[in-house]
């Protein structure tokens, strides 16, 4: 199967494997996990913060990090198709007790001016903004990159009102490819950030929370309360440490790939993708010209052994990865390019 359903579905390198395989460990409830410690201070150096906790999902580290900036009943300002909204199961809400002020965007990213509409002061009538957050590549827009000026006057604006930022950076890596920037320059404009291991660098698992050293200390107990004290987890950390030195290299590759996806997929009659609005490693294709269903034509492409979700009633989303190469993303445009001819010409009266 050509899997391009999402960049998490990669399997760990041999690097990771002898990594894992090798791994110095102890419990890491009790600080005693040597690789842990040293994922955890290379994630903090590498974000430019003082310190930096590994979690098992980005999910958690998003809870986290949202709970340390807000305090109960308070607002957060985020795009209105943000992973913390969409597909976190409301943590917002069930573990910080906070509500989501959702503004619409073009392409998932805000601007300071959004953000300055969007901040509530204490009143009688309104809950009071407690954090702003940013995500960086945006998923739903497409992997989409914030400039980093941007985020510089997001950052200031909000800090100017006495609201904290976050980032929800888990294809942090990926922004900093496409910018040609370190990492640490894209974070520095937040003041806590969440990335994954598990997503574009390829490791089976985990996350990394990075930021300021009491924040982080209060984060550690919000993720035992989580239930994320994983003790021996070294063995997942030592494939997060190879993941964070020499994974970052092949992201262009990812990158070129997606491109070659987008422009293939743009010549198919009724399929709208501009290849130019592709930032990274993430391509999604608007359909609905064809009048087919998204979910049928993920079905369609499964049958033909290619694996595409279908991510509303218009699209359906590819993401390419370190498992799939040029060749394969060619035999998944002929793929599509014939399923979508098929399921036509079936649904044509006779």
């Amino acid at each position: 199967m050509i899997d391009l359903r999402s960049d998490t579905v990669t399997k760990p390198t041999p690097a990771m494997r002898r990594a894992m395989f090798e791994a110095e460990v102890g419990d890491d409830v009790y600080r005693e996990d040597p690789t842990v410690n040293r994922l955890e201070e290379r994630a903090a150096e590498i974000a430019g913060k003082p310190a930096a906790l590994f979690v098992p999902t980005g999910t958690m580290g998003n809870t986290i990090a949202i709970k340390l900036l807000t305090e109960h009943g308070q607002e957060v300002v985020c795009d209105s198709r943000a992973h913390l909204l969409d597909y976190e199961l409301s943590m917002v809400a069930w573990f910080s007790g906070c509500v989501v002020r959702a503004v619409p965007t073009e392409r998932g990213l805000l601007s300071a001016e959004e953000v300055i509409r969007n901040i509530r002061p204490v009143s009688p009538n309104s809950a009071a903004t407690g954090a702003v957050e940013v995500e960086q590549t945006h998923n739903m827009g497409g992997g989409t990159v914030y400039p980093v000026r941007t985020l510089c006057e997001i950052y200031d604006a909000a800090h100017q009102r006495g609201v904290r930022v976050h980032m929800d950076g888990a294809r942090i890596f990926n922004a900093s490819a496409a910018l040609g920037i370190p990492v640490h320059e894209i974070a520095c404009h937040a003041d806590t950030v969440m990335f994954c291991l598990s997503k574009a660098l390829g490791a089976p698992a985990g996350s990394m929370l990075a930021g300021p050293a009491d924040l982080i200390a209060k984060g550690r107990l919000y993720r035992k309360r989580l239930g994320g004290g994983m003790r021996q987890a070294g063995i997942l950390a030592a494939a997060g440490l190879v993941a964070l030195e020499e994974s970052p290299a092949k992201l262009g590759v990812d990158h070129a790939n997606a491109q070659f996806l987008a422009q293939g997929l743009a010549r198919i009659p009724g399929i709208q993708v501009d290849p130019a609005m592709v930032d990274t490693n993430i391509v999604v294709f608007d359909i609905s010209a064809t009048g087919l269903v998204p979910a049928d034509v993920s079905a369609q492409l499964r049958g033909r052994g290619v694996l595409v979700n279908a991510i509303n009633r218009r699209c359906l989303r590819a993401v390419t990865h370190y498992d799939v190469d040029r060749a394969q993303c060619a035999q998944a445009v002929e793929a599509v390019s014939e399923s979508i001819a098929a399921t036509m010409a079936f649904a044509k009266p006779s």
